[in-house]
């Protein structure tokens, strides 16, 4: 089991929970009421008052809540990475797993991947030909562009707007840059941030 050695290191890891929810443009209400509590336990664990934060299992579930890993929890806190006693084998997530609500992804390691756009479904902000550089494993900000991988095997990229428990709001599509597309989660495979535009 994973334990923090300071309470410097659980402030830390409080106030990442929170900049990882606000990235997200969720209240501590929705992210509680994801997590299966009042918005005022979700508040304790951001405060580092509540002393469950020390706990694998308990940062997954939080991280789960607001569609990021405990990976990127520990990193956005500045904490080394540390090895939980979860294993695949034993249905819990383990260190760099990705999440979309409650079902697991895939497992991923940080890295850049390029995708080539070939229509103007984001027109004017990224137009056909141009190519997005995306990170595996980084969830994207409210406006950020993002590439998604849907379950059959399709990538779109699109600019992210927020998430619920079982839909993803996003700008673009077919219908222009300004519209709203809505995707069912259980469509989705993986959602990736865009973190360059190349003109190639």
């Amino acid at each position: 089991m994973a334990r923090f050695e300071s309470g410097a290191e659980i402030r830390n890891l409080g106030s990442a929970l929170a900049d990882l929810r606000l990235d997200r443009g969720l209240s501590q209400a929705e992210a509680g009421q994801r997590a299966g509590m009042t918005s005022q336990a979700w508040g304790l664990y951001e405060s580092g008052k509540r002393p469950g934060l020390f706990r694998p299992d308990v940062q997954r579930r939080l991280a789960q809540a607001i569609d990021a890993t405990v990976e990127e929890l520990a990193h956005k806190a500045g904490l080394p990475k540390r090895v939980t006693d979860a294993t695949p084998e034993s249905g819990k997530a383990s260190l760099g797993q990705a999440f979309i609500g409650t079902r697991p992804l895939q497992t991923l390691a940080a890295s850049r991947h390029r995708f080539q756009v070939s229509n103007d479904d984001l027109w004017p902000w990224a137009a056909s030909g141009v190519v997005l550089e995306y990170e595996i494993g980084r969830w994207p900000r409210r406006d950020q562009g993002c590439v998604i991988e849907l379950v059959d095997g399709q990538r779109l990229a699109r600019l992210y707007h927020s998430a619920d428990g079982t839909t993803l709001y996003l700008r673009g599509g077919p219908d222009g840059f300004g519209s709203e597309e809505r995707l069912a989660r259980a469509q989705v495979r993986s959602v990736f941030a865009v973190v360059a535009r190349l003109d190639i």
